[in-house]
């Protein structure tokens, strides 16, 4: 990555060491932590959470949310079955997220992330502020799928610490 940045200061000349240090300053940011934060799956998750990745992939009905999709689908339009992913599957229309199930495999789920946030920066850095932790979860992030509209729709009933980990 450096070499990169310096490679570029080297072909730079004259009047363009501007514009050429701004576009190696976006080279560099797009390479690094400070670039998006990207979803990464819960499966990395594992290697330093494996407790609490094993109970969730157990015990909590999010960790398998993808079979309501699979059950449902063949009643539903392609259109309908979209409005599905947000809410049964990781990070859908985000950096690193669901995008279908051939591509994105290990995104077909409701995973750790769905509640502690996208997991790249945090797998970076093994910083703890990167992460939405125990301390840090709110009601509000369950909310965005266990709203009142969607437990009357679907007739379930939420549990409120319902992660199993």
């Amino acid at each position: 990555m450096l070499q990169n940045f310096l490679f570029l200061m080297k072909r730079i000349k004259g009047r363009q060491i501007l514009a050429g240090a701004v576009c190696a300053i976006c080279i560099l940011l797009t390479q690094t932590s400070l670039a998006e934060n990207r979803y990464v799956g819960s499966e990395a998750c594992r290697d330093c959470h494996e407790e609490a990745y094993e109970n969730f992939t157990k015990f909590a009905k999010k960790a398998h949310s993808f079979e309501a999709i699979k059950k449902m689908r063949d009643h539903l339009t392609a259109e309908e079955v979209k409005t599905c992913y947000g809410c049964h599957t990781t990070g859908y229309g985000e950096p690193g997220g669901f995008r279908d199930e051939n591509s994105t495999p290990d995104m077909a789920n409701a995973g750790c992330e769905v509640c502690h946030g996208p997991g790249g920066n945090h797998i970076e850095s093994e910083d703890a502020d990167d992460i939405i932790g125990i301390g840090r979860l709110s009601k509000d992030r369950c909310e965005k799928c266990h709203s009142r509209e969607r437990v009357e729709a679907f007739n379930f009933k939420p549990l409120l610490h319902g992660g199993a980990h």
